[in-house]
């Protein structure tokens, strides 16, 4: 018949009464009911598959620009009335009340626990950027690990653009290396798209107990001067080895300078006004902080980072100051066996003249 209309998506007739016009084209109410849905906020009717949603509300995209804004962690559209704005993202108010407990303040500092047997402890802060601040992402991070006993936390940090730090509570070496699950943590960091080293913002800062140095501070001190010192008479390889950039270096981990002892470069680490901006940060009542390295989501690199500590802590305790001046580079690196680190300091040619095969950083 000459007035018969069919319905754009399945082909059927059309009954005059039984059919609705999409963007200009008649479809049967079966289809309109299939494929069609209304917009929660106008009442338009819209094709399904141009409707933004999140399973709860329908929105046009014309509505959904002008009115509503997404959850920044569960993806909740709101309208603009209900979003809550922290650090210029969009939070509905359960997540935004959830901040406070995935991603604590920067000036956070719960009572430590401490993990392994020894008296050595490394406490590590890693920063990650990129994939957002976000509570859910953080607390992903911390399900990795946290889920018999406390291993970490998260901080904000304003240094970064778009991420957090992650905290550890202090372990000896043994225990990052056998029993912290740093490689699910890396994993999933880098799953949900942060990256530490391909940043300009994220460094990785290891903190060493004081009272590991001796048991009274004068004792303590003499041992910090001898870091110092094999720091700063060292100081263009383990540039190399931080893989930082003159400038980020220069920003955040500033050297003190040579001197002939290393109590004289105490003295101006006292006197100076570098501050906890220092590669070697002393400001810290409990620990000694080594800021030099750039951050990484490698796990090899993260572990060679924490042998090479502790082996300068052991060159500050068991040498002298006259003995550290006598040993070169090359007779400090023919000291270490860890395969972690001999692998890091060959892929930044530290340790003989060779290529090797090696993974980018992250």
């Amino acid at each position: 018949m000459e007035d018969e209309r069919f319905c754009y998506v399945c082909g059927c007739v059309l009954r005059e009464e039984e059919q609705t016009e999409i963007d200009g084209e008649l479809i049967c109410d079966s289809c309109a009911e299939e494929q069609t849905v209304q917009c929660d906020h106008c009442l338009d009717r819209i094709w399904l598959s141009d409707a933004i949603s999140d399973g709860r509300m329908h929105l046009c995209e014309s509505c959904y620009d002008d009115h509503y804004r997404r959850c920044e962690c569960c993806g909740r559209i709101l309208h603009d009335d209900d979003v809550v704005w922290y650090n210029d993202y969009p939070y509905c108010e359960s997540c935004y009340d959830r901040l406070d407990v995935e991603i604590e303040e920067y000036s956070y500092k719960p009572d430590s626990i401490f993990y392994g047997d020894g008296k050595r402890f490394f406490g590590v802060e890693l920063e990650i950027d990129g994939a957002g601040k976000d509570p859910e992402n953080a607390s992903r991070i911390k399900r990795q690990t946290n889920v018999r006993c406390e291993h970490i936390y998260c901080k904000s940090d304003g240094s970064l653009d778009d991420g957090f730090e992650i905290v550890t509570h202090p372990m000896t070496l043994d225990y990052h290396m056998s029993c912290m699950y740093w490689a699910d943590i890396l994993q999933e960091a880098i799953h949900m798209g942060y990256r530490s080293h391909m940043t300009n913002t994220c460094g990785l800062h290891v903190h060493v107990n004081r009272n590991a140095f001796g048991e009274t501070p004068e004792e303590q001190e003499k041992v910090i001067e001898r870091i110092l010192f094999f720091t700063e008479l060292h100081w263009n390889e383990l540039f190399t080895f931080s893989r930082r950039s003159p400038h980020s270096m220069n920003r955040w981990a500033a050297r003190y300078g040579i001197e002939k002892t290393g109590k004289a470069i105490l003295d101006k680490a006292k006197k100076g006004n570098v501050g906890r901006y220092a590669a070697i940060n002393l400001c810290p009542y409990k620990t000694v902080e080594f800021r030099l390295f750039r951050g990484t989501l490698k796990l090899n690199t993260l572990f060679a980072t924490l042998q090479l500590v502790n082996k300068i802590c052991d060159v500050a305790l068991f040498m002298s100051e006259e003995e550290i001046a006598r040993q070169s580079w090359r007779d400090f690196v023919m000291t270490i066996t860890e395969p972690e680190l001999l692998q890091y300091l060959k892929e930044r040619r530290l340790y003989i003249n060779e290529e090797i095969e090696t993974e980018d950083d992250v």
